[in-house]
Parts: structure tokens; sequence; C-alpha cells
């Protein structure tokens, strides 16, 4: 197989590293909008680096990127970069007549005039507009195929699949006990991508309501993570879990929480108040005149790269999927999850636990596609496709999963 992987940040190095180790890659293409992002991360990989090249491509390109593909003969694309250039690299591998796959799916926007009731533009719906136009063509587009979304969407067709006759609710829960040393807030992920779904309305899915929406960090609970986590406070976040398991997997309520803590939701209120959460530019003065300058970019600039934040992390991150239904008659509820030790994944590929978790999940889904395991045509998710091949190659990486009896 061969690939373009377009953002070579924290995720897109990790991708190259665990790619490295596996065989069913023929050519990765790794590019970026900064040359030396992705040259450090073909360079980084030694005498594997055989396989890998460094190319230089603006993401929001189309054409540019079209052009990429072609040149190097590449089957998919891999996005692995932030969701404001989903749809530009969509396109673009839709125009080279190629394979997509990406962990983040199309921007939401919200009801204008209901916002906290009723669902505008939701995540992937523009991708989902163009399924038809895939399916004709006889092309994939393998949609949120990260860890969450991705991993915990798999774990929810397997529940279907195996664990359970029927479903009462699927709930991503997600938590950690992730520390940074030297940091008073250091968020172990893309804070562009944070703010973006933690302060959007989130959407719930009921089966007799369909798709709504709730105010931000609503509903919180209480989830006992496994690993030594324990209890993490978790609240509702857009995510694109609930918008893509009803699409595949019967079930009456789907939710996806996160555990955030206190102090964190406290900051992301702030920047909201303070209007630095918004990508519209404002004008500021510069040293050659008035500068335009998005207010989260600006935030995003005064914050620690994540990915350079490994050495400083301590403590696991996990990611799962709880499920409650009934089984032969009785009633049964179970939480998947995947856990990563942060000094495990330091030790073993020089990447922080966050952005390697994230990372391994689109390379085991790029593996089931060259192999044949895994295929199809359209726009799909990963609950489209059987589990088992996943979760069992998954644990060829290295990487066990575990089933918690609730």
């Amino acid at each position: 197989m061969r690939v373009l992987l377009v953002g070579a940040g924290g995720v897109g190095t990790a991708i190259t590293r665990i790619a490295a180790r596996r065989p069913f890659l023929e050519l990765m293409v790794v590019a970026d909008y900064d040359p030396a992002r992705a040259e450090a991360a073909v360079a980084a990989l030694g005498d594997s680096s055989d396989r890998f090249r460094a190319e230089r491509v603006d993401a929001g390109d189309e054409a540019a990127v079209a052009r990429l593909l072609a040149r190097h003969g590449c089957d998919v694309l891999l996005n692995a970069t932030d969701p404001r250039f989903v749809m530009p690299l969509f396109r673009a591998a839709r125009a080279a007549g190629v394979g997509y796959v990406d962990m983040a799916m199309s921007l939401s926007r919200p009801h204008p005039e209901d916002p906290y009731e009723k669902c505008g533009v939701m995540l992937g719906d523009e991708q989902f507009e163009l399924a038809a136009e895939w399916e004709k063509e006889g092309a994939l587009a393998l949609v949120g195929m990260g860890v969450e979304p991705g991993l915990s969407d798999v774990f929810a067709r397997y529940a279907a699949d195996e664990l359970f006759d029927s479903i009462d609710e699927i709930g991503i829960r997600d938590g950690a006990n992730l520390t940074v040393e030297g940091y008073d807030f250091a968020p172990s992920f893309s804070i562009w991508t944070t703010i973006e779904e933690c302060l959007n309305p989130p959407v719930v899915y009921e089966e007799e309501r369909g798709w709504f929406t709730t105010e931000p960090f609503s509903e919180p609970e209480v989830f006992d993570f496994p690993a030594g986590i324990g209890p993490v406070e978790c609240v509702n976040v857009e995510h694109e879990e609930v918008l893509l398991v009803p699409r595949w997997v019967g079930a009456r309520r789907v939710t996806f929480k996160y555990g955030l803590g206190g102090e964190f939701i406290d900051t992301l209120k702030t920047l909201r108040r303070l209007g630095l959460d918004r990508t519209s530019p404002v004008t500021v003065p510069g040293p050659d005149g008035p500068v335009a300058v998005s207010p989260r970019d600006v935030v995003a600039a005064c914050l620690p790269d994540p990915a350079t934040l490994g050495e400083r992390m301590r403590g696991k991150t996990c990611a799962g999927t709880w499920v409650r239904g009934t089984k032969d008659g009785a009633a049964r509820e179970v939480y998947l999850y995947h856990v990563v030790d942060n000094e495990w994944s330091m030790a073993q590929y020089g990447c922080q636990a966050v952005v390697w978790q994230t990372a391994v999940n689109p390379v085991v889904a790029l593996e089931l596609l060259a192999t044949g395991a895994w295929s199809g045509t359209g726009v799909l998710g990963p609950e489209a496709f059987p589990a088992r091949p996943f979760l069992d190659l998954l644990t060829a990486y290295d990487s066990p999963w575990g089933l918690r009896e609730q």
C-alpha cells in the first residue's frame, strides 16, 4: 500500500513510527506545510526510513494535494491535520481517485436559533452528503478512524455483534490520570481541536428523538476507569461517535462523555468569555502595521506543542465504550477499553501516550484495508466493518484491549 500522510505533528509522527514496523506498507509520503516537520519525522525513523518520503504541501490546496497523490502513485490519503482541513483533503482524495482515511470529521455549526436543543450542521454532515458520489465511483472514505472516534466505534460494533442481543445505551467514556511536570495548563492533545469539541453544543442520540443537543459540560457523572486511573468526573462533549454509532449499531441512546476535570473546564470557559475560542480573525497592531490573527491560533501558539510533552508527562490514558443492554434474557453491562501508559509509549516509540493511542488505530485500519480484511465503498465509519479482525490485529501491535463486566 502507498499512503500519503498529510500532517507531521504529534499524531502524524507517531503514525510513521508505528507504520515503520509493519510490512504491509510499500511507501508513506509524509507531507506537511512545514517541510522541516516532515523531514524530521522521516529522519527519526533511521534505517526504517527507506519506505518514507518527506514532502511539503498546503493541506488547504486541493489541487496540490491531488497532484502529490498522483505523483507518488498513492492508494490512500491519511489525514492527520486538524479538522479545518478535512473537507479540502476529502475532496482532493476524491478528485485523485484514491481512498481516504481521517481521525476527525468535517466541522459542525450550531443551530442559529436554538443551539442547546436542536442540531445545526452536525459533525460529518458535509462528508456524508457526498457518500453517494464515493459509492458510485467504488471508492472508500473511512471517517473517524482514530481512537475516539475510531477504536471506540469498533468496540460498539463488537458489543453489538458478540456481547449483546439488544442494547439500551452506548456511552463513550474517556479519562486519564496524566500530569505534565512544570506546566499549570498543558493539554495533551491539540488545543484547537479541544476547544472545538468541548465548547460546541454536545450532541446526544435517543432512538425516539434522534439527534439533539445540550449545554456544554452537562450531565456530569463519575466514572471509574481501569488500570489504576480510578474515578473521574465526566461530562457531555460534542464528539463524532454520537453521529456515527447510530448509523450502523442499534442502540436506544448514545452519548460521549470526557473526563476533563474542573480546572480544565474553568479554563475553557474563561477562553470563551474572553473570545479567545474564536477562529475568525481579529486585527491587532504589528511592527509593520495591523495584522489579522485568529484568537484560537494565538492560544495554540502560547501553549506547548503536545508532541513535546512526553518526557514531562506521567500517568495513563484510557479510551473506552460502556454498553448496557441484555444478553440471553439477562441484563448486562460492560466497559470495553484501551489503556496506554505514557512511560511505555515513550520507551517504545518516543511518543506521548495520547498521540500514540490516537495514531495506532488508523495504521491498524490501513493494514486491514491493504490485506482485504476490511473493504467497502462510500463514506463509512469504523462500525460499518467487522470488529474482530481489528481487535485481533490491535493486539498483534502489542497494544491489548480489555473488557470489564460492570
